[in-house]
């Protein structure tokens, strides 16, 4: 016998089938993108015994119809040759609509296991099957399955183990469109078999014929089937003048009417009439008076639950990347490869700490998630928002990867995976760096207690963050207007019954997406970090204005002196700063900024900023004498900016942070998600025009109506 299998589990969005899939595989997974698409890919792998199995979770989808790229991923998948079976989840509380899946995959004649999953849901609903009558009609075995149980799991496991054993034994379902279209059918499965096609061989040509009649785009894109094409427009023309409708609706038509058959045939329920708790539930929250005040509620408790419950951890974190700085400092001599030493603790450890500081923000981010997906609400959010968000060109469910977008723009365009659209995920995409993320909140601490009065001083804040809401609406209005113009897409709103979510599937869905933060962003954070260091320091000044180490010397023995020698030391500090690649490129932009208010000082400063935006902060820091942190030094360093610059100057250098590129980490996940660089580079060329046209016409009509142009200082 065989020892190696491959599996796909097939089936339908909430039928249970990601908690089947990680009881069977553990932690022996591997998470991915398909190729061309932004489509998740996961396999894993399991035992039976003797027998190694590898599993392929498809995406789920309603139909092989390839209206999404779902549906498209899944068609591909399921029509390359080495899939031994099919393990077709099913929502047994639901029958009928999700056996609609069930009757195309049957058409691939591939051995197929029917998992009636939430067998226990459906026992409390009234639900009774006559699984022998069942498994008949579509040709396959059929087993009950609990998957958010080991138990429930394991009746699975004992039914694979026997079908792998008889793959050979599966049976021919017993599906009829009628006799007309079952005519055409076999009609264009002639004409393909005349075809000789040694690629798909291994699929009958009946299946093919049938998505032929449907038009699917999958099958039309195939040049091996474009001679029985003329066959094909001959038989829809039939139908059409027979029957006066078009083939794929009739055939869909057909699909219900023999699942209807079927259920009414081999499932009954109880005369018990009582109203689901989920309804119940329902009632209140997508009531249309309180489900948005409900919804708002919970999104700030999942944005409280992630970003305040994890501060702790991120600052035993960054105690510990700090510890580990100076003992590495403490070890290696200042004298021993000097730049070496500068590039690990000041390049590397930094880069690195900078990067996992926010790790239990992101666990607690998808953890939090993951109970919303799970528990069924994230359904339910999307129902109370679509309304709204649509008028914005976009739809309910990328409300909350906007509003997660506050705390972290990476983890919140990740989030955007929960969107169907592809238009619509794109979009949300493109307008997520316009949420003033938790990494600008520094340099608004910075400059609005310096520029404005205490009692402006939250107003102003709070127009910064809804000037950046504003911006991402309107353009999400735009975009969908032009770029991702097309008609409105109509999304089918499922609201499954609310679910108990299980802790071993939470924590492997915040291990997956920890994981993948780690591995993608991370290592385009380190090397940045490790770039913007080499840009920061060399080349290296040998001879300076003034004799700063004499001037030490002088000072040291002079009241305050440990002041004194750090605002010299800072002075050379600033004019090593001028001196290297990054102070020359701010020299060199200096011209290009100036008609937004910027200096060279400001615009270096901005290029720190792409690594992380909170580097603004340092970098203004040692430019202006006064260290490398908005710490407790700030309110000094404040007290050197309003010396500098006016409040019209301080307001645009806000607005541009707010609307410019946003950090590399963010461009690298816009290039990950869209699997396309020219995206990604698209997307920032676009974010600076804006902010540089914004920002211009912001700061000159300030400067012509006089509007914050005095200095304070």
């Amino acid at each position: 016998m065989r020892k190696q299998f491959r599996i796909a589990l097939a089936g339908n969005p909430n039928c249970g089938k990601t908690c089947i899939f990680n009881s069977l595989t553990g932690a022996r997974q591997h998470v991915g993108n398909y190729p061309g698409v932004t489509v998740e890919s996961k396999s894993g792998n399991f035992s039976l015994g003797d027998i190694d199995i590898e599993l392929i979770d498809l995406p789920g989808v309603y139909s092989l119809s390839s209206s999404s790229p779902e549906e498209a991923v899944v068609f591909r998948e399921l029509t390359k040759p080495g899939i031994d079976l099919i393990v077709n989840v099913i929502d047994s509380t639901i029958p009928r609509r999700s056996m609609y899946l069930t009757t195309q995959l049957a058409e691939l004649h591939i051995p197929m296991l029917l998992a009636f999953n939430m067998s226990d849901d459906a026992k409390k609903k009234g639900l009774q099957f006559d699984i022998a009558k069942l498994e008949t009609y579509f040709g396959s075995p059929i087993v009950q399955t609990v998957g958010n149980t080991v138990t429930g799991v394991k009746v699975l496991k004992d039914r694979l183990a026997l079908e792998l054993e008889n793959l050979d034994d599966h049976g021919v379902p017993m599906l009829s469109y009628g006799a007309d279209i079952d005519e055409a059918i076999q009609a264009v499965a002639d004409k393909i078999d005349s075809l000789g096609i040694a690629e798909y061989q291994h699929i009958p040509s009946r299946f093919f014929a049938i998505k032929l009649l449907e038009k699917d785009t999958c099958v039309q894109q195939i040049e091996f089937f474009r001679p029985a094409w003329d066959e094909v427009d001959k038989q829809i023309l039939h139908l059409r003048e027979k029957h006066a409708i078009e083939a794929d609706t009739f055939m869909a038509d057909r699909r219900y009417a023999m699942l209807a058959g079927a259920c009414r045939e081999t499932i009954s329920s109880t005369m018990e009439k009582r109203r689901e708790i989920s309804d119940k539930i329902d009632l209140v929250m997508t009531n249309k008076f309180l489900g948005f005040p409900l919804f708002l509620a919970i999104m700030y408790g999942t944005f409280w639950f992630t970003f305040v419950c994890a501060a702790p951890l991120m600052e035993y974190i960054e105690s510990f990347f700090g510890w580990l700085g100076t003992f590495i400092g403490t070890l290696w001599n200042p004298q021993t490869l000097p730049y070496l030493r500068s590039l690990v603790i000041d390049g590397i450890i930094s880069g690195v700490g900078g990067v996992i500081v926010f790790l239990p923000n992101i666990l607690f981010l998808f953890f939090a998630i993951a109970i919303l997906e799970e528990s069924g609400y994230m359904s339910r959010a999307a129902f109370v928002m679509d309304g709204v968000m649509r008028r914005f060109g976009l739809q309910g469910k990328s409300f909350v990867p906007l509003v997660l977008g506050f705390g972290c723009t990476v983890p919140a365009i990740m989030a955007t995976r929960t969107i169907e659209s592809d238009r619509d995920r794109k979009i949300t995409i493109m307008v997520l760096p316009f949420m003033s993320c938790g990494a600008r909140l520094p340099i608004y601490a910075l400059i609005i207690p310096a520029f404005f009065a205490q009692k402006y001083q939250a107003f102003t804040m709070w127009l910064i963050y809804i000037i950046g809401v504003l911006v991402a609406l309107i353009g999400a209005k735009l975009m969908k207007s032009t770029l991702f113009k097309g008609d409105g897409e109509v999304y089918l709103m499922e609201l499954p019954p609310y679910r108990m979510p299980t802790l071993k599937s939470l924590m492997f869905h915040m291990w997956d997406r920890g994981r993948m933060y780690l591995q993608k962003a991370g290592t385009i954070i380190l090397f940045t970090s490790i770039l913007l260091y080499v840009c920061n320091t060399y080349p290296q000044k040998k001879e300076f204005s003034a004799d700063y180490d004499a001037q030490i010397a002088a000072v040291e023995r002079s009241e305050n002196s440990e002041e004194k020698v750090k605002a010299i030391e800072n002075a050379k500090l600033a004019e090593k700063m001028e001196y290297t690649v990054s102070g020359r490129v701010g020299k060199f932009l200096e011209p290009v900024f100036k008609p937004v208010g910027f200096d060279w000082k400001v615009t270096t400063s901005m290029i720190g900023a792409l690594a992380a935006k909170e580097v603004f902060v340092a970098q203004m820091g040692i430019l202006y004498h006064e260290g490398s942190d908005a710490g407790e030094e700030s309110s000094t360093l404040r007290a050197q900016l309003v010396k500098n610059y006016t409040p019209l100057q301080a307001f645009c250098i806000m607005l541009f942070c707010l609307l410019s590129i946003p950090c590399l980490a963010t461009l690298a996940i816009i290039k990950k998600e869209l699997n396309s660089w020219k995206m990604a580079i698209i997307e920032a060329g676009a974010l600076f025009a804006l902010a540089y046209i914004v920002t211009f016409m912001v700061y000159q009509l300030g400067t012509l109506l006089h509007i914050g142009t005095k200095f304070l200082g």
